[in-house]
């Protein structure tokens, strides 16, 4: 094979990023460990290594970032940025945020939930044709977000643009961390100072007020900078990516008719799907970590000090595991998809992602059991950690 011929893939390859999945075929086949010479980082892609890689903290540590651009920056994260952080420190800072962030607070959520799905559908029905991402995908994670923390449903749009600027890139281009200024938002900041003196039923009190053994064995509360952290992380880790996956569930089903005939018939199906489409199309494709120490992978030296990229959107089409993986059957019977990462890092936001989506689809199915999508129309957002629709406009009736 000549060097024309070799497989290649970055996160930051516009062109790439419509359709990946052929590449990450052969990136699984050629070459699964992948060198990117260009941006000096290294990628794994099939579904055995990044299960194994993922837990393995020791070697591949998050404390420079879960992503490349954070990770090559050098920035120095917060303290308490449990997502970049390793054992023990980032044990004891997820123990704390799971006391607050309970199964029971998010199930909770469910009526508030549907209830803002009804309240934007509703005005919908009639209409021959509307953007699903822009009149739902866009709004919901924000809104349920802000009824998590406690913040004025006013003032939540714009707190959801400024977590979306953040991650937004131009075609080939990568995130502009401004020295740091997007690893937390100082909008937060006024609402924690008034929820101190105004405490509520929400996370934000919950956090200001719960107590811990900190990892200097002092019992003690948080500070507000502290808070303002474990805010920022749970705000950005759920908007982006829970709203690109309502647009996927969008175009998913549009393209399988058949299927979504099913789900309107029968609703119980529809938990089911949500995670078939959490395998086949997620929205954030990488996870990257930094290597602590030379390790070997197929054969080859990972040097000590390079990032390297675990592609879990590969993995979860990996046909090591999955029959007929680029295949979407909502009547797939799995084991385990990737999509919220794995080990110690696994999403704590997850039954909530899940628990948005599935009330989004059994309420856009009540209203429009049937739909295309004007393919002209529709329009990638242009990040180099998420990938789904900045539009995506439904033809319905």
């Amino acid at each position: 094979m000549t060097a024309e011929d070799s497989v290649h893939w970055s996160p930051y390859d516009w062109g790439v990023w419509q359709d990946p999945y052929p590449t990450y075929r052969r990136l699984r086949e050629e070459a699964p460990l992948y060198y990117n010479a260009e941006h000096d980082f290294y990628a794994v892609t099939r579904f055995s290594d990044i299960d194994q890689g993922l837990p393995n903290w020791q070697t591949f540590s998050s404390v420079r970032g879960g992503i490349l651009e954070l990770i090559k920056s050098g920035i120095e994260i917060p303290p308490g940025t449990l997502i970049f952080e390793d054992p023990p420190i980032h044990d004891i800072h997820r123990r704390l945020l799971a006391r607050v962030f309970t199964p029971r607070r998010i199930s909770a959520l469910e009526p508030r939930v549907r209830e803002f799905c009804t309240r934007t559908l509703d005005p919908l029905v009639g209409e021959n044709r509307f953007d699903l991402v822009e009149s739902l995908g866009n709004q919901m994670p924000m809104r349920v977000i802000g009824m998590l923390l406690g913040i004025p449903e006013a003032d939540q749009e714009a707190i959801r643009e400024s977590v979306d600027d953040a991650l937004r890139t131009e075609a080939g281009g990568q995130m502009d961390l401004k020295d740091g200024e997007n690893l937390s938002n100082e909008m937060f900041r006024d609402y924690i100072d008034w929820r101190a003196n105004n405490p509520s039923d929400d996370l934000m009190t919950e956090l200001l007020n719960a107590e811990f053994e900190d990892e200097n064995g002092t019992t003690r509360t948080l500070t507000h900078d502290e808070v303002l952290t474990y805010v920022t992380v749970v705000a950005g880790a759920g908007n982006e990516t829970t709203g690109r996956l309502i647009g996927w569930m969008g175009s998913v089903l549009a393209q399988h008719p058949g299927q979504r005939r099913e789900l309107v018939e029968d609703a119980s199906l529809i938990p089911g799907a949500i995670e078939e489409l959490l395998r086949y199309e997620p929205t954030g494709h990488a996870i990257a970590r930094y290597v602590t120490k030379d390790t070997t992978l197929h054969g080859q030296t990972v040097p000590e000090g390079s990032a390297i990229i675990f592609i879990v959107a590969a993995a979860n089409r990996d046909d090591r595991l999955y029959t007929d993986p680029d295949r979407f059957d909502i009547h797939r019977k799995m084991s385990q998809q990737l999509t919220f990462g794995l080990g110690p890092h696994y999403c704590l936001g997850a039954a909530l992602a899940r628990l948005e989506a599935r009330v989004a689809t059994e309420e856009v199915l009540k209203r429009f059991p049937e739909w295309d999508v004007d393919w002209d129309n529709t329009k990638l957002a242009q990040t180099s950690t998420v990938r789904g629709w900045e539009t995506l406009p439904l033809v319905v009736g």
